[in-house]
């Protein structure tokens, strides 16, 4: 490994955040341009820009024969999203989450995410397998879509996400012009950041003799996550709290469906799952995406520590793999660590706040609605 490896490895990250960024401008101002709501643009349009840089990577990886690396930054992304991009806005400010999101976004992102489990237990997601995925986002768009075409309690004035300019009911041509060159100038960007990456990222692995897989879901996975990271912070902080959940449920459900299954569709053999991405990374995945359903289920909110956990539990998972990739003798006690103690523990305290919520929502129909017993 040499010096020339790392700087492709640090250029590939910031020319695919540089791409990310401006895929999201350019793709927000003409999403909005056509009379979208903020939400369903961070729903769709942003959360499908932001996880491009996965697209790229994924794409390329697996062209260049590369199907651990296309797995694990997909898996990994998914991971990183919920634990790492959610958590860290949550810790920033705490995260106001729509109904909307909770009844059908979360539900998508869950069962798609059990979809790419039960699809890779044969050991591949063949060309049929990554056909199902691609037909199952399509649909998810053009429900999202033709939901907010047709219900307007979503259209609300405020900040395009990923940008400082209001929301546009329109736009001029040249403004037009100006965002489908962005949208050109990102896609550019992205297909040379991911070709440094994916090239950078598999030296670096055969030098430490670390497996693709796990180069995927650690380096390249939180390198690709970093728009996520970035839009979504960002989105808290301005105000759109709601955008930023959005943003991770939306990217989540791109990464499975179009990343995934585009990978599939396009290798001549499907993409290889390893034994340990059956056994162990796809159902962290699944279970972190279960895990965001009681959390935004209870008072309709992610709570600043709940951020906190999330953050922390990343850490664990991303402690686990190092550790097991090098062979360490701690890998057996944190295992027994996160089984015995940790996974127990949040499935407890989940199930308590969730008792909690059902608990109060019976009290305040009881009440009836103005407070009063009712009849």
């Amino acid at each position: 490994m040499d010096l020339l490896t790392v700087l492709g490895l640090l250029g590939g990250l910031v020319v695919l955040v540089v791409g990310g960024e401006l895929l999201v401008r350019g793709a927000g101002g003409l999403a909005l341009a056509l009379g979208l709501s903020p939400l369903v643009v961070g729903l769709t349009v942003v959360s499908f820009a932001t996880s491009a840089p996965e697209l790229a990577v994924t794409l390329d990886a697996s062209l260049s024969g590369s199907p651990g690396l296309a797995v694990g930054n997909v898996v990994g992304s998914n991971i990183a999203n919920v634990l790492l991009v959610l958590g860290a806005s949550a810790v920033v400010l705490p995260l106001v989450v729509r109904t909307r999101v909770v009844r059908q976004d979360v539900p998508v992102m869950i069962g798609l995410s059990v979809v790419a489990l039960l699809l890779a237990l044969d050991g591949s997601i063949g060309r049929l397998d990554g056909l199902l995925l691609l037909v199952l986002l399509l649909l998810y768009v053009g429900r999202t879509v033709w939901t907010s075409r047709t219900r307007r309690d979503d259209d609300e004035p405020g900040v395009a996400p990923g940008t400082d300019e209001p929301v546009r009911r329109g736009s001029g041509r040249r403004r037009t012009v100006v965002d489908a060159l962005l949208v050109a100038a990102g896609v550019a960007l992205l297909v040379l950041g991911a070709r440094l990456l994916v090239g950078a990222a598999t030296d670096i692995g055969e030098a430490l003799g670390v497996s693709e897989l796990v180069m995927g879901l650690t380096v390249v996975a939180v390198g690709t996550s970093l728009p996520e990271l970035a839009t979504s912070v960002v989105a808290a902080v301005r105000g759109q709290r709601d955008m930023a959940v959005g943003n991770v449920v939306g990217s989540n459900i791109f990464n499975l469906g179009a990343v995934l299954g585009l990978a599939a569709l396009i290798s001549p053999d499907g993409v290889p799952v390893s034994r340990g991405a059956v056994v162990l990374d796809l159902p962290v995945m699944v279970v972190v995406a279960l895990a965001l359903l009681p959390v935004v289920f209870t008072g309709a909110a992610v709570a600043r520590w709940e951020g906190v956990v999330f953050v922390l539990y990343y850490g664990v998972y991303v402690t686990f793999l190092a550790l097991d990739a090098t062979g360490h003798d701690a890998v057996p006690v944190l295992g027994r660590v996160v089984v015995g103690f940790l996974a127990p523990l949040t499935a407890l305290t989940l199930l308590v706040l969730v008792g909690a919520e059902v608990r109060r929502r019976r009290r305040r129909t009881a009440r009836g609605p103005e407070g009063s017993p009712a009849p």
